[in-house]
């Protein structure tokens, strides 16, 4: 019984409060310098940082009589406690309430001075006290339960679990100090150093959590460089391919069509042997900003491979798709017009396909069916598109070239 009271001594679970802050501050520092736009860390780091400070002011309050190291200590932990709730809320692009934070740990604090110097009161010093630690906490505890993506990682599932038992923990002291068990710092003995013990676990464990949650984003968006394409920044080749299996998985379940158009620069190797592989490097991103402004929400661009481009349009018509293509064309010339001397003009081609039973769940079958019409496209005379009729008329009529649009068996 004497080595477990020796265990819970005071000084040495502040000490080891100090320490392993320190040590958390110095990781999410290390994460701060290695990826400086992830901007949570920064938030997270100050945490584990001012949280240090505050205890290590805690601890010198044991060796002292005067209260305001206790006060300083106590301002700390609640700065911590802002720090870490406006560091969750940066890491869902949430902006920082800054004057909540500061009115809320202003007012906080000034209840602890008014009620150790102004009027002593130990129950309401630290229900002022506690408010300051668990508010922020719980302000920002819905977007780790209930985040705006609608996916809860399992660091932010851990951080919730913990935020929700330091709130338990603090309500615990609160009702304590309410019911003549003196939980505070000043009083000392085992009660607060158990609550010191469990406060110092679980905020290592948020702070776990927290890493938790980082790790799950870097690795998200790692993933998601995989899926685009350098240049562009659109999809790539790989995530066409997944994207359409999809589409072909569930307009076979629904019978409900989708189409595909397959685009093509005219002369784009003229443009790269006359001006050079940058020039051609800025009309790909100058196609893809413009095609972008023609599309819908959901229709998905993909860069295929050179020169080459997708567009993935659900639960579209093949009449659908030709307009879309329409639009896409006439943007291209609409901009080319608009070229002076020193500007390369823009020309496309564009293929149009659309799912249909004989395709199936085989998404090559469409590309090449899109290819086919992209092949007719160019050879009635490029800058223009075709669309894929397996099935045409036995005498078609002829098409005004004004519409822009070529049929073919």
């Amino acid at each position: 019984m004497r080595a477990v009271l020796a265990m819970l001594n005071v000084p040495t679970l502040w000490t080891v409060f100090v320490v392993n802050f320190l040590a958390l501050g110095l990781i999410w520092a290390y994460v701060t310098r290695s990826y400086p736009k992830f901007a949570a860390a920064r938030f997270w780091m100050a945490s584990s940082f001012v949280g240090a400070a505050g205890a290590m002011t805690a601890l010198i309050r044991l060796f002292v009589t005067s209260p305001v190291p206790l006060l300083l200590g106590a301002a700390g932990v609640m700065a911590a406690s802002c720090f870490a709730a406006m560091g969750i809320q940066r890491f869902y692009d949430r902006p920082v309430s800054w004057r909540i934070m500061i009115a809320a740990q202003c007012l906080s604090l000034a209840g602890v001075v008014f009620f150790m110097i102004g009027f002593e009161h130990m129950q309401l010093r630290m229900l002022s006290y506690t408010m300051g630690q668990g508010l922020p906490l719980l302000l920002a505890l819905h977007l780790l339960l209930l985040p705006p993506e609608g996916r809860v990682s399992p660091g932010a599932r851990l951080s919730g679990i913990v935020i929700l038992s330091i709130i338990g923990l603090l309500l615990v002291r609160t009702v304590g100090n309410l019911l003549g068990y003196d939980f505070s710092a000043v009083a000392g003995g085992q009660n607060h150093a158990v609550m010191v013990l469990g406060l110092l676990f679980l905020s290592m464990t948020l702070n776990f959590g927290f890493l938790l949650m980082a790790m799950d984003r870097l690795r998200g968006e790692v993933a998601d460089l995989a899926l685009l394409d350098d240049l562009t920044g659109v999809a790539n080749r790989r995530h066409l391919l997944q994207r359409l299996s999809e589409e072909c998985a569930r307009s076979e379940r629904s019978g409900e069509p989708f189409s595909l158009l397959v685009i093509d620069l005219d002369g784009f190797k003229t443009i790269n042997d006359t001006h050079g592989h940058a020039a051609g490097d800025e009309c790909l991103r100058h196609f893809t900003l413009m095609a972008q402004t023609r599309l819908r929400p959901g229709d998905m661009l993909a860069r295929t491979g050179g020169d080459e481009f997708c567009i993935v349009l659900p639960s579209s018509s093949l009449r659908e798709a030709a307009a879309i293509a329409r639009r896409v064309l006439e943007v291209c010339r609409q901009d080319a017009a608009a070229c002076t001397a020193k500007e390369i003009p823009i020309a496309i081609s564009i293929g149009v396909a659309e799912w249909d039973r004989g395709i199936g769940q085989f998404p090559d079958r469409l590309i090449a069916h899109a290819d086919h019409a992209l092949y007719a496209a160019k050879k009635n005379g490029k800058n223009d598109f075709a669309v894929y009729d397996p099935a045409p008329p036995l005498a078609p009529e002829p098409i005004s070239p004004a519409e822009g649009k070529r049929t073919f068996a």
